[in-house]
């Protein structure tokens, strides 16, 4: 059965926009290679007659919910267990007319107590968005990483200026024979270390909770390889489309998609480039998409995202 608790909760960021962009209502195929709970494929799917949708998602719990929902849309949906960084093998030769990847981590991710993304529930320090990923999870992160990589993780992804003083607690009790193996242990951990103000709206633990989410499942790491295979895998005239909600995602999607437009990063002395840019796209979006004041209110997760697109110039590549 599907959990409509999930179903009701989640509300999928920049809609309307993302489909615009897309050019859903062109028909085709398209890929939603962040499926969640499947709220952008089927507002794709509902775009016209003639879509159809595969949509990818390494959490099986998410996939199992989506496949539910649009079940309706009959075959004009598949389902692939996979992340979105392998969005080239799971294609093949297919070549999509849109693509779309929302990277903000779902409603189900963080209501799901047993998951450890959230420090409102207390539950093990897992974080794996694939379950059956033999990676290592948050906690066994914190019970191996040396001191100074916990430090440059925390600070790196969560931009928490505290990460030094936070790593050393953490280390701290490692060493004591106490390590941190649940969501509340670190919670209440980061909140003794970070300094809060009284401006601050967010929980302290917020940003350090961010940072070992995205560690854990390399997020940083495969953006720009999937970046660069979804724009190959695309038709020409093809989109594609990505919303962002942290600022060190939104600069590596930025800057892969002005590479691929052509832009140079080389140092201006350099006899030729050597980053490898070329114009294989066009940026339909200079400046990013961001929620209006009517989605910000309804959806308060939105404001931190941004919707930067672009369209496939070079059917060699």
């Amino acid at each position: 059965m599907p959990d409509k608790k999930a179903e009701n909760i989640h509300a999928s960021v920049l809609l309307g926009e993302s489909i615009e962009f897309v050019n859903a209502r062109g028909g085709g195929l398209f890929v939603d290679a962040t499926l969640g709970l499947g709220g952008h494929a089927e507002a794709i799917l509902q775009s016209a007659d003639d879509t159809s949708v595969i949509g990818l998602d390494q959490d099986d719990e998410a996939i199992r919910i989506a496949t539910d929902r649009l079940s309706p849309f009959g075959d004009r949906f598949k389902s692939v267990h996979a992340n979105f960084s392998e969005i080239k093998d799971v294609l093949g030769t297919e070549r999509p007319s849109g693509i779309l990847a929302d990277l903000g981590v779902s409603s189900l991710q963080l209501d799901r107590g047993t998951r450890g993304f959230s420090f409102r529930f207390d539950a093990p320090l897992d974080m794996r968005m694939n379950t059956q990923s033999q990676g290592p999870t948050a906690a066994e992160l914190l019970e191996t990483l040396p001191e100074v990589e916990i430090a440059n993780i925390i600070y790196r992804y969560g931009e928490e200026r505290a990460s030094r003083r936070i790593a050393k607690w953490i280390v701290e009790k490692r060493e004591a024979g106490e390590p941190i193996r649940t969501t509340r242990e670190l919670a209440d951990l980061v909140g003794r270390a970070v300094r809060r103000s009284p401006k601050d709206k967010i929980h302290p633990a917020t940003r350090t909770f961010q940072a070992l989410r995205i560690a854990v499942n390399r997020e940083m790491e495969v953006l720009e390889k999937f970046v660069v295979d979804a724009i190959k895998s695309l038709k020409t005239e093809g989109r594609l489309a990505i919303i962002t909600f942290h600022s060190l995602e939104d600069r590596i999607v930025k800057q892969a998609f002005q590479k691929m437009s052509g832009k140079c990063f080389c140092p201006p002395r350099f006899p030729q480039c050597m980053c490898g840019a070329s114009k294989q796209v066009e940026i339909l979006t200079r400046k990013p998409i961001v929620s209006g004041e009517d989605e910000m209110a309804v959806n308060p997760r939105s404001r931190s995202a941004k919707l930067r697109v672009v369209k496939k110039i070079d059917a060699s590549s």
